[in-house]
Protein backbone atom coordinates (compact mmCIF):
# COMPACT_ATOMS: atom_id res chain seq x y z
CA UNK A 1 0.00 0.00 0.00
CA UNK A 2 1.10 3.53 -0.72
CA UNK A 3 0.10 6.55 0.98
CA UNK A 4 0.96 10.26 -0.05
CA UNK A 5 2.92 11.70 2.64
CA UNK A 6 2.82 15.33 3.21
CA UNK A 7 6.22 15.31 4.93
CA UNK A 8 7.76 14.13 1.73
CA UNK A 9 5.75 15.54 -0.74
CA UNK A 10 5.32 12.20 -2.30
CA UNK A 11 3.92 8.54 -2.10
CA UNK A 12 5.80 6.05 0.18
CA UNK A 13 5.24 2.53 0.81
CA UNK A 14 3.32 2.16 4.02
CA UNK A 15 4.36 -0.87 5.57
CA UNK A 16 2.44 -1.88 8.65
CA UNK A 17 4.41 -3.60 11.50
CA UNK A 18 2.12 -6.29 13.70
CA UNK A 19 -0.52 -6.01 11.73
CA UNK A 20 -1.65 -2.94 14.36
CA UNK A 21 -2.27 0.74 12.08
CA UNK A 22 -1.88 3.49 15.22
CA UNK A 23 -3.54 6.51 14.07
CA UNK A 24 -4.21 9.81 15.43
CA UNK A 25 -6.53 12.87 13.53
CA UNK A 26 -7.93 15.65 14.84
CA UNK A 27 -10.76 16.30 16.13
CA UNK A 28 -13.52 18.76 16.44
CA UNK A 29 -13.59 21.90 18.17
CA UNK A 30 -16.64 21.73 20.63
CA UNK A 31 -18.49 24.78 20.29
CA UNK A 32 -21.16 24.30 17.44
CA UNK A 33 -22.42 21.72 14.98
CA UNK A 34 -19.80 20.58 12.45
CA UNK A 35 -19.96 21.54 9.23
CA UNK A 36 -19.44 19.73 5.55
CA UNK A 37 -15.34 20.51 5.95
CA UNK A 38 -15.35 18.81 9.26
CA UNK A 39 -17.46 15.78 8.16
CA UNK A 40 -14.92 15.43 5.31
CA UNK A 41 -12.07 14.93 7.52
CA UNK A 42 -13.94 12.45 9.47
CA UNK A 43 -15.46 10.52 6.92
CA UNK A 44 -11.99 10.04 4.98
CA UNK A 45 -10.17 8.70 8.19
CA UNK A 46 -13.12 6.80 9.24
CA UNK A 47 -13.36 5.27 5.57
CA UNK A 48 -9.17 4.38 5.94
CA UNK A 49 -9.66 2.76 9.29
CA UNK A 50 -12.10 0.71 7.92
CA UNK A 51 -10.06 0.03 5.05
CA UNK A 52 -7.28 -1.10 7.22
CA UNK A 53 -8.88 -3.39 9.08
CA UNK A 54 -10.95 -4.47 5.67
CA UNK A 55 -6.98 -6.04 5.16
CA UNK A 56 -7.12 -7.84 8.76
CA UNK A 57 -5.11 -5.19 10.34
CA UNK A 58 -6.09 -3.73 14.21
CA UNK A 59 -6.50 0.00 14.19
CA UNK A 60 -5.65 2.06 17.46
CA UNK A 61 -7.51 5.03 16.12
CA UNK A 62 -7.88 7.96 18.58
CA UNK A 63 -9.48 11.68 17.47
CA UNK A 64 -9.76 14.30 20.17
CA UNK A 65 -12.21 16.71 21.14
CA UNK A 66 -10.74 20.24 22.29
CA UNK A 67 -13.03 21.06 24.94
CA UNK A 68 -11.19 24.31 26.12
CA UNK A 69 -10.51 27.17 23.71
CA UNK A 70 -11.20 31.18 22.54
CA UNK A 71 -14.14 29.87 20.81
CA UNK A 72 -16.02 28.17 23.59
CA UNK A 73 -15.44 30.41 26.33
CA UNK A 74 -16.44 32.58 23.42
CA UNK A 75 -19.95 30.75 23.36
CA UNK A 76 -20.26 30.16 26.85
CA UNK A 77 -20.75 34.17 27.53
CA UNK A 78 -23.03 34.13 25.00
CA UNK A 79 -25.52 31.68 26.14
CA UNK A 80 -25.08 32.38 30.06
CA UNK A 81 -23.35 29.04 30.45
CA UNK A 82 -20.10 27.01 31.48
CA UNK A 83 -17.35 26.09 28.98
CA UNK A 84 -18.10 22.23 30.32
CA UNK A 85 -21.45 22.50 29.84
CA UNK A 86 -20.76 24.06 26.15
CA UNK A 87 -18.75 21.04 25.46
CA UNK A 88 -20.64 18.44 26.99
CA UNK A 89 -24.03 19.82 24.64
CA UNK A 90 -21.46 19.61 21.11
CA UNK A 91 -20.27 16.32 21.70
CA UNK A 92 -22.91 14.51 22.25
CA UNK A 93 -24.44 16.56 19.19
CA UNK A 94 -21.18 15.09 17.10
CA UNK A 95 -21.80 11.72 17.84
CA UNK A 96 -25.34 12.11 16.60
CA UNK A 97 -24.43 13.56 13.25
CA UNK A 98 -21.25 11.17 13.15
CA UNK A 99 -23.41 7.71 13.19
CA UNK A 100 -25.51 9.51 10.88
CA UNK A 101 -22.32 9.31 8.40
CA UNK A 102 -21.41 5.97 9.55
CA UNK A 103 -18.57 6.82 10.96
CA UNK A 104 -17.54 4.74 13.86
CA UNK A 105 -16.66 5.43 17.47
CA UNK A 106 -12.51 5.63 17.77
CA UNK A 107 -10.70 3.37 19.89
CA UNK A 108 -10.51 6.72 22.16
CA UNK A 109 -11.95 9.79 22.03
CA UNK A 110 -9.90 12.08 24.75
CA UNK A 111 -10.34 15.34 26.02
CA UNK A 112 -8.38 18.42 26.14
CA UNK A 113 -9.55 18.75 29.83
CA UNK A 114 -9.05 15.45 30.61
CA UNK A 115 -5.08 15.88 29.55
CA UNK A 116 -3.72 18.88 32.09
CA UNK A 117 -1.37 16.34 33.87
CA UNK A 118 0.16 15.53 30.56
CA UNK A 119 -0.14 18.76 29.13
CA UNK A 120 1.61 20.20 32.10
CA UNK A 121 4.40 17.96 31.91
CA UNK A 122 5.10 17.93 28.39
CA UNK A 123 5.75 22.28 29.01
CA UNK A 124 8.10 21.57 31.95
CA UNK A 125 9.87 19.14 29.79
CA UNK A 126 10.11 21.55 26.93
CA UNK A 127 11.23 24.77 29.46
CA UNK A 128 13.92 22.42 31.10
CA UNK A 129 15.42 21.38 27.80
CA UNK A 130 15.48 25.30 26.54
CA UNK A 131 12.64 24.67 23.82
CA UNK A 132 10.53 26.81 25.79
CA UNK A 133 10.15 29.65 27.44
CA UNK A 134 8.01 31.58 30.56
CA UNK A 135 6.86 35.45 29.78
CA UNK A 136 5.01 35.98 33.70
CA UNK A 137 2.24 33.36 33.28
CA UNK A 138 2.24 32.42 29.80
CA UNK A 139 4.68 29.57 28.15
CA UNK A 140 6.10 30.07 24.75
CA UNK A 141 7.90 27.30 22.52
CA UNK A 142 10.96 28.97 20.97
CA UNK A 143 10.51 27.97 17.20
CA UNK A 144 13.99 29.11 16.37
CA UNK A 145 15.29 26.56 18.91
CA UNK A 146 13.91 23.44 16.62
CA UNK A 147 15.81 23.74 13.36
CA UNK A 148 13.58 21.67 11.65
CA UNK A 149 10.67 23.71 12.13
CA UNK A 150 8.98 23.83 8.56
CA UNK A 151 9.60 20.94 7.39
CA UNK A 152 6.12 19.69 7.49
CA UNK A 153 4.61 23.17 5.54
CA UNK A 154 7.85 23.17 3.68
CA UNK A 155 8.95 26.76 4.81
CA UNK A 156 11.41 28.25 6.84
CA UNK A 157 10.88 30.57 9.25
CA UNK A 158 12.57 33.53 7.54
CA UNK A 159 9.84 32.71 4.17
CA UNK A 160 6.78 32.35 6.28
CA UNK A 161 4.16 35.40 6.20
CA UNK A 162 2.92 36.87 9.39
CA UNK A 163 -0.58 37.09 9.86
CA UNK A 164 -0.86 32.91 8.84
CA UNK A 165 -3.37 32.59 12.02
CA UNK A 166 -0.15 34.10 14.32
CA UNK A 167 -0.73 36.41 17.81
CA UNK A 168 1.68 39.55 17.42
CA UNK A 169 2.95 39.94 20.79
CA UNK A 170 5.43 41.76 21.71
CA UNK A 171 6.50 39.22 24.82
CA UNK A 172 7.75 36.56 22.33
CA UNK A 173 11.17 36.53 21.32
CA UNK A 174 9.85 35.64 17.94
CA UNK A 175 6.43 36.11 15.88
CA UNK A 176 6.63 32.46 15.22
CA UNK A 177 6.60 31.34 18.55
CA UNK A 178 3.23 30.21 19.96
CA UNK A 179 1.84 29.91 22.90
CA UNK A 180 1.74 26.80 25.22
CA UNK A 181 0.24 27.86 28.44
CA UNK A 182 -1.89 30.99 28.36
CA UNK A 183 -2.21 32.84 31.99
CA UNK A 184 -5.64 33.00 33.47
CA UNK A 185 -6.87 36.53 32.11
CA UNK A 186 -10.61 37.31 33.46
CA UNK A 187 -11.79 36.12 37.23
CA UNK A 188 -14.20 33.41 36.49
CA UNK A 189 -12.22 32.37 32.74
CA UNK A 190 -11.66 28.41 33.09
CA UNK A 191 -8.35 27.46 34.66
CA UNK A 192 -5.87 24.85 36.07
CA UNK A 193 -2.95 25.21 38.64
CA UNK A 194 0.48 24.75 37.14
CA UNK A 195 3.69 25.91 37.81
CA UNK A 196 3.46 29.29 35.84
CA UNK A 197 0.27 29.99 37.87
CA UNK A 198 -3.44 29.59 37.25
CA UNK A 199 -3.94 29.53 33.11
CA UNK A 200 -5.09 26.96 30.20
CA UNK A 201 -2.88 25.11 27.20
CA UNK A 202 -2.62 26.59 24.13
CA UNK A 203 -4.10 24.31 21.23
CA UNK A 204 -1.13 22.69 19.95
CA UNK A 205 -0.38 21.21 22.92
CA UNK A 206 -3.59 19.21 23.78
CA UNK A 207 -2.71 16.79 20.57
CA UNK A 208 0.94 16.53 21.49
CA UNK A 209 -0.43 15.80 24.61
CA UNK A 210 -3.37 12.90 23.59
CA UNK A 211 -1.05 11.00 21.01
CA UNK A 212 1.59 10.37 23.20
CA UNK A 213 -1.01 9.48 26.35
CA UNK A 214 -2.55 6.80 24.19
CA UNK A 215 -0.39 6.00 21.25
CA UNK A 216 2.80 6.92 22.55
CA UNK A 217 5.79 8.81 20.89
CA UNK A 218 6.04 7.34 17.62
CA UNK A 219 3.05 7.02 15.65
CA UNK A 220 2.23 5.87 11.97
CA UNK A 221 -0.18 8.02 10.89
CA UNK A 222 -1.42 11.66 12.19
CA UNK A 223 -4.16 13.03 9.70
CA UNK A 224 -6.64 15.87 9.45
CA UNK A 225 -7.35 18.76 6.95
CA UNK A 226 -4.82 20.31 4.80
CA UNK A 227 -5.97 23.72 6.25
CA UNK A 228 -4.16 22.15 9.49
CA UNK A 229 -0.54 21.57 8.13
CA UNK A 230 0.35 25.21 9.20
CA UNK A 231 0.41 26.51 11.96
CA UNK A 232 -1.22 23.79 14.42
CA UNK A 233 0.47 20.37 12.90
CA UNK A 234 3.70 21.89 12.21
CA UNK A 235 3.44 23.37 15.86
CA UNK A 236 2.79 19.82 17.00
CA UNK A 237 5.77 18.11 15.50
CA UNK A 238 8.41 21.06 17.10
CA UNK A 239 7.14 20.61 20.87
CA UNK A 240 6.39 16.68 20.67
CA UNK A 241 9.94 15.72 18.88
CA UNK A 242 11.22 18.82 21.14
CA UNK A 243 10.18 16.99 24.59
CA UNK A 244 10.55 13.13 23.57
CA UNK A 245 13.55 13.32 20.84
CA UNK A 246 11.31 10.75 18.38
CA UNK A 247 9.61 11.38 15.01
CA UNK A 248 6.07 11.88 16.03
CA UNK A 249 4.19 10.37 13.00
CA UNK A 250 5.89 8.37 9.99
CA UNK A 251 3.39 9.73 7.79
CA UNK A 252 0.99 12.77 7.66
CA UNK A 253 -2.14 12.53 5.75
CA UNK A 254 -4.50 15.63 4.61
CA UNK A 255 -7.34 15.99 2.93
CA UNK A 256 -7.87 18.43 0.61
CA UNK A 257 -11.11 21.28 0.86
CA UNK A 258 -14.12 21.46 0.12
CA UNK A 259 -15.44 24.52 -2.19
CA UNK A 260 -19.00 25.64 -2.36
CA UNK A 261 -20.10 26.43 -6.11
CA UNK A 262 -16.41 26.81 -6.65
CA UNK A 263 -15.88 28.84 -4.13
CA UNK A 264 -13.55 27.76 -0.85
CA UNK A 265 -16.21 27.21 1.77
CA UNK A 266 -15.39 29.67 4.60
CA UNK A 267 -17.38 31.15 7.47
CA UNK A 268 -16.01 35.23 6.20
CA UNK A 269 -18.18 34.23 2.78
CA UNK A 270 -20.84 32.69 5.05
CA UNK A 271 -21.38 29.73 2.56
CA UNK A 272 -20.74 26.85 4.61
CA UNK A 273 -23.52 24.25 5.58
CA UNK A 274 -23.43 22.32 8.88
CA UNK A 275 -23.97 18.56 8.53
CA UNK A 276 -27.20 18.49 10.27
CA UNK A 277 -28.78 21.26 8.40
CA UNK A 278 -27.89 19.32 4.87
CA UNK A 279 -29.18 16.12 6.74
CA UNK A 280 -32.51 17.74 6.99
CA UNK A 281 -32.72 17.29 3.13
CA UNK A 282 -30.24 14.28 2.28
CA UNK A 283 -29.77 11.35 3.99
CA UNK A 284 -26.62 11.27 5.72
CA UNK A 285 -25.45 8.36 3.84
CA UNK A 286 -25.35 10.58 0.80
CA UNK A 287 -23.54 13.08 2.29
CA UNK A 288 -21.08 10.11 2.58
CA UNK A 289 -20.96 9.13 -0.65
CA UNK A 290 -20.39 12.52 -1.71
CA UNK A 291 -17.45 12.84 0.33
CA UNK A 292 -15.52 9.51 -0.65
CA UNK A 293 -16.62 10.44 -4.76
CA UNK A 294 -13.19 12.49 -4.61
CA UNK A 295 -9.73 11.67 -4.31
CA UNK A 296 -9.27 12.41 -0.45
CA UNK A 297 -6.28 14.97 -1.46
CA UNK A 298 -8.69 16.66 -4.54
CA UNK A 299 -10.56 19.77 -3.68
CA UNK A 300 -14.42 18.80 -3.87
CA UNK A 301 -16.84 21.25 -4.92
CA UNK A 302 -20.43 21.40 -2.62
CA UNK A 303 -23.79 21.93 -4.70
CA UNK A 304 -26.96 20.76 -4.44
CA UNK A 305 -26.88 19.59 -8.19
CA UNK A 306 -23.59 17.27 -6.89
CA UNK A 307 -25.52 15.84 -4.13
CA UNK A 308 -28.83 15.37 -6.23
CA UNK A 309 -26.22 13.05 -8.10
CA UNK A 310 -24.70 11.36 -5.40
CA UNK A 311 -28.35 10.29 -4.25
CA UNK A 312 -28.71 8.72 -7.29
CA UNK A 313 -25.70 7.01 -7.38
CA UNK A 314 -26.16 5.25 -3.51
CA UNK A 315 -29.54 4.69 -4.65
CA UNK A 316 -28.31 2.43 -7.80
CA UNK A 317 -25.28 0.86 -5.12
CA UNK A 318 -28.36 0.21 -2.71
CA UNK A 319 -31.02 -1.00 -5.18
CA UNK A 320 -28.19 -4.05 -5.89
CA UNK A 321 -28.60 -4.54 -2.60
CA UNK A 322 -32.60 -5.02 -2.38
CA UNK A 323 -32.28 -6.99 -5.67
CA UNK A 324 -29.83 -9.97 -4.33
CA UNK A 325 -32.43 -10.17 -0.80
CA UNK A 326 -35.94 -10.07 -3.40
CA UNK A 327 -33.51 -12.87 -5.82
CA UNK A 328 -32.67 -15.22 -2.31
CA UNK A 329 -36.33 -15.54 -1.40
CA UNK A 330 -36.88 -16.99 -5.38
CA UNK A 331 -33.15 -19.15 -5.67
CA UNK A 332 -33.38 -22.39 -6.63
CA UNK A 333 -31.69 -25.08 -4.38
CA UNK A 334 -29.03 -26.38 -7.68
CA UNK A 335 -25.13 -26.23 -8.71
CA UNK A 336 -24.12 -23.03 -9.99
CA UNK A 337 -24.61 -22.25 -13.34
CA UNK A 338 -21.50 -21.87 -15.94
CA UNK A 339 -23.12 -18.32 -16.46
CA UNK A 340 -23.47 -18.01 -12.57
CA UNK A 341 -19.73 -19.21 -12.36
CA UNK A 342 -18.23 -16.78 -14.94
CA UNK A 343 -19.97 -13.66 -13.16
CA UNK A 344 -18.26 -14.66 -9.87
CA UNK A 345 -14.65 -14.53 -11.19
CA UNK A 346 -15.56 -10.88 -13.01
CA UNK A 347 -16.70 -10.15 -9.78
CA UNK A 348 -13.41 -11.54 -8.19
CA UNK A 349 -11.34 -9.07 -11.36
CA UNK A 350 -13.72 -6.29 -9.90
CA UNK A 351 -13.04 -6.66 -6.59
CA UNK A 352 -9.10 -7.22 -7.28
CA UNK A 353 -9.74 -3.79 -8.84
CA UNK A 354 -11.33 -2.08 -5.81
CA UNK A 355 -8.08 -3.26 -3.58
CA UNK A 356 -5.74 -1.66 -6.28
CA UNK A 357 -7.18 1.50 -6.12
CA UNK A 358 -7.23 1.61 -2.32
CA UNK A 359 -3.78 0.64 -2.67
CA UNK A 360 -2.72 3.02 -4.77
CA UNK A 361 -3.16 6.08 -1.94
CA UNK A 362 -6.32 5.30 -0.78
CA UNK A 363 -8.04 6.10 -4.84
CA UNK A 364 -12.21 5.89 -3.26
CA UNK A 365 -13.30 7.31 -6.58
CA UNK A 366 -11.71 4.61 -8.53
CA UNK A 367 -12.52 2.01 -5.64
CA UNK A 368 -16.51 3.68 -5.78
CA UNK A 369 -16.06 2.91 -9.69
CA UNK A 370 -15.36 -0.63 -9.31
CA UNK A 371 -18.37 -1.23 -7.11
CA UNK A 372 -20.66 0.32 -9.45
CA UNK A 373 -19.30 -2.84 -11.77
CA UNK A 374 -20.01 -5.85 -9.26
CA UNK A 375 -23.06 -4.33 -8.90
CA UNK A 376 -23.75 -4.29 -12.61
CA UNK A 377 -22.15 -7.63 -13.33
CA UNK A 378 -24.78 -9.15 -10.17
CA UNK A 379 -27.85 -6.80 -11.36
CA UNK A 380 -27.44 -8.34 -15.13
CA UNK A 381 -26.83 -12.36 -13.80
CA UNK A 382 -30.00 -11.60 -11.02
CA UNK A 383 -32.00 -11.45 -14.40
CA UNK A 384 -31.66 -14.88 -15.26
CA UNK A 385 -34.69 -17.13 -14.96
CA UNK A 386 -33.15 -19.34 -12.28
CA UNK A 387 -31.31 -18.07 -10.01
CA UNK A 388 -28.71 -21.28 -7.45
CA UNK A 389 -28.71 -20.15 -3.93
CA UNK A 390 -24.69 -20.91 -3.95
CA UNK A 391 -24.41 -18.02 -6.42
CA UNK A 392 -26.78 -15.75 -4.63
CA UNK A 393 -25.17 -16.27 -1.06
CA UNK A 394 -21.39 -15.96 -2.90
CA UNK A 395 -22.26 -12.90 -5.02
CA UNK A 396 -24.53 -11.95 -1.80
CA UNK A 397 -21.34 -12.06 0.88
CA UNK A 398 -19.12 -10.08 -1.65
CA UNK A 399 -21.15 -7.20 -2.04
CA UNK A 400 -22.76 -6.98 1.58
CA UNK A 401 -18.83 -7.01 2.54
CA UNK A 402 -18.23 -3.91 -0.09
CA UNK A 403 -21.09 -2.20 0.69
CA UNK A 404 -20.17 -2.40 4.64
CA UNK A 405 -16.61 -1.42 3.79
CA UNK A 406 -17.58 1.79 2.27
CA UNK A 407 -20.29 2.27 4.98
CA UNK A 408 -23.34 2.44 2.22
CA UNK A 409 -25.13 -0.92 3.36
CA UNK A 410 -29.07 -0.38 3.59
CA UNK A 411 -29.49 0.59 7.49
CA UNK A 412 -32.42 0.03 9.32
CA UNK A 413 -34.90 2.79 10.43
CA UNK A 414 -37.56 3.19 12.58
CA UNK A 415 -40.02 2.44 9.50
CA UNK A 416 -38.31 -0.72 8.95
CA UNK A 417 -40.87 -2.37 11.29
CA UNK A 418 -44.14 -2.65 9.54
CA UNK A 419 -42.09 -4.39 6.66
CA UNK A 420 -44.75 -7.72 8.22
CA UNK A 421 -47.57 -5.41 7.03
CA UNK A 422 -46.18 -4.18 4.07
CA UNK A 423 -45.57 -7.91 2.76
CA UNK A 424 -48.98 -9.24 3.96
CA UNK A 425 -50.18 -5.86 1.76
CA UNK A 426 -48.33 -7.20 -1.21
CA UNK A 427 -49.56 -10.90 -1.57
CA UNK A 428 -52.78 -10.18 -0.51
CA UNK A 429 -52.60 -7.52 -3.99
CA UNK A 430 -50.64 -10.85 -5.72
CA UNK A 431 -53.90 -12.96 -4.81
CA UNK A 432 -56.52 -9.92 -5.94
CA UNK A 433 -54.52 -10.12 -9.15
CA UNK A 434 -54.71 -13.59 -10.00
CA UNK A 435 -58.38 -13.94 -8.91
CA UNK A 436 -58.80 -10.75 -11.66
CA UNK A 437 -60.10 -7.98 -8.60
CA UNK A 438 -57.76 -5.40 -10.27
CA UNK A 439 -60.09 -2.66 -8.62
CA UNK A 440 -58.30 -4.00 -5.42
CA UNK A 441 -54.96 -4.51 -6.26
CA UNK A 442 -54.91 -0.90 -7.59
CA UNK A 443 -56.69 0.19 -3.98
CA UNK A 444 -54.01 -1.70 -2.02
CA UNK A 445 -50.78 -0.13 -4.38
CA UNK A 446 -52.23 3.38 -3.68
CA UNK A 447 -52.18 2.41 0.03
CA UNK A 448 -48.76 1.54 0.10
CA UNK A 449 -47.96 4.47 -2.05
CA UNK A 450 -49.08 6.23 1.09
CA UNK A 451 -46.95 4.36 3.33
CA UNK A 452 -44.24 5.17 0.90
CA UNK A 453 -43.78 1.83 -0.84
CA UNK A 454 -43.21 1.54 -4.42
CA UNK A 455 -44.69 -1.97 -5.98
CA UNK A 456 -42.86 -2.91 -9.14
CA UNK A 457 -44.13 -6.12 -11.12
CA UNK A 458 -41.09 -8.25 -12.21
CA UNK A 459 -41.26 -11.83 -14.24
CA UNK A 460 -40.12 -13.28 -10.60
CA UNK A 461 -43.00 -11.26 -8.64
CA UNK A 462 -43.57 -8.15 -7.49
CA UNK A 463 -41.03 -6.25 -5.68
CA UNK A 464 -41.15 -3.20 -3.40
CA UNK A 465 -38.98 -0.56 -2.43
CA UNK A 466 -39.28 2.24 0.36
CA UNK A 467 -39.56 5.98 -1.85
Amino acid sequence: MKLYNSLSLKKEEFEIKDNTVKMYVCGPTVYNYFHIGNARVFVVFDMLRRYFEFRGNKVVFVQNFTDVDDKLIKRAAEEGTTVKEVAEKYIKEYFIDAEGLGVKAATFHPRATETITEIIAIVEKLIENGHAYVRGGDVYFDTESFKEYGKLSHKDLESLEAGARIDVNEDKKSPYDFALWKAKKLEGEISWESPWGQGRPGWHIECSAMVNKFLGTEIDIHGGGQDLIFPHHENEIAQSECATGCSLARFWLHNGYINVDNKKMSKSLGNFFTVRDVAKVYDYQVIRYFLLSAHYRSPINYSADILEQSKNALARLQNCEQNIKFRASTAVDSPMSDAEKASLEAIAGKKAQLVEAMDDDFNTADAIAALFEIARIINTSLTADAISKAFIEEAGLVYAELLGLFGFETRKSAEDGNDAEIEALVAERTAAKKAKDYKKADEIRDKLKEMGVAIEDTPQGPKWKRL
